[in-house]
């Protein structure tokens, strides 16, 4: 019961960065309800196809499908209030991150899989949904850039795996982990903290130069 409420805020999370995207984009009221349904539940297909739970969660109960619509409704009609919040794709995408990172994990490490990898499909769980919302409103997903953003999910999903592995409560977890993730995302943000970016090298680099040319 208690990793299933932190799925359903996850989801609510997720769809609200998803619709508030949309409302931007301006689309339609489908695309807002869908692209809203594609952010909250692209990340937990992936996770239950992964583990075995077929059909996944997503498609087998209307919840989900409930939460999509609701916020997609909110976005519509609330989206100045909304967008008063900085940032607020990003603030909700944070949040939906550290709830996903941690029921993602927790399902794998109940599905027989080790601490390491199911910390890493705890991962893949929370950026499937932002990645689904990107693609489909031609951005380059945020997981693609130099942000602090699968990084952050990784820490919050290490914290369920490695309280499992010392045989520590979900309860105790859980909300660290969550807490972790998302704040580690917004505090990125906020400060502009950035993975090491590769430079590209010039083309004139490594040709040798004329002697009297230098």
């Amino acid at each position: 019961m208690f990793l299933t409420l932190l799925d359903l805020v996850g989801s609510f999370a997720f769809a609200l960065s998803g619709g508030t995207r949309a409302v931007e984009r301006r689309l339609d009221p489908f695309g807002i309800v869908f692209l809203a349904f594609v952010a909250s539940t692209s990340g937990g297909i992936v996770r239950d196809l992964l583990i075995g739970t077929v059909p996944p969660m997503a498609i087998a109960t209307w919840h989900y499908a409930a939460i999509a619509c609701l916020a997609g409704v909110a976005c519509s009609l609330a989206y100045r209030p909304i967008a008063r919040l900085a940032a607020p794709v990003a603030v909700f995408d944070a949040i939906g991150l550290g709830f996903y990172a941690v029921v993602g994990t927790r399902k794998a490490l109940d599905a027989g899989l080790s601490p390491p990898i199911a910390a890493l499909l705890g991962m893949m769980s929370a950026i499937g949904g932002g990645i689904g919302r990107d693609i489909l409103t031609a951005q380059t997903p945020m997981v693609l850039r130099k942000e602090i953003y699968a990084v952050a999910a990784l820490a919050g999903a290490s914290v369920v795996a490695i309280g499992d592995a010392l045989g520590l409560p979900d309860t105790l977890t859980a909300p660290i982990g969550a807490l972790a993730a998302t704040t580690l995302r917004l505090v990125a943000m906020k400060y502009d903290w950035n993975l090491p970016q590769p430079q590209p090298r010039r083309p004139d680099e490594g040709i040798d130069q004329d002697p009297h040319e230098r």
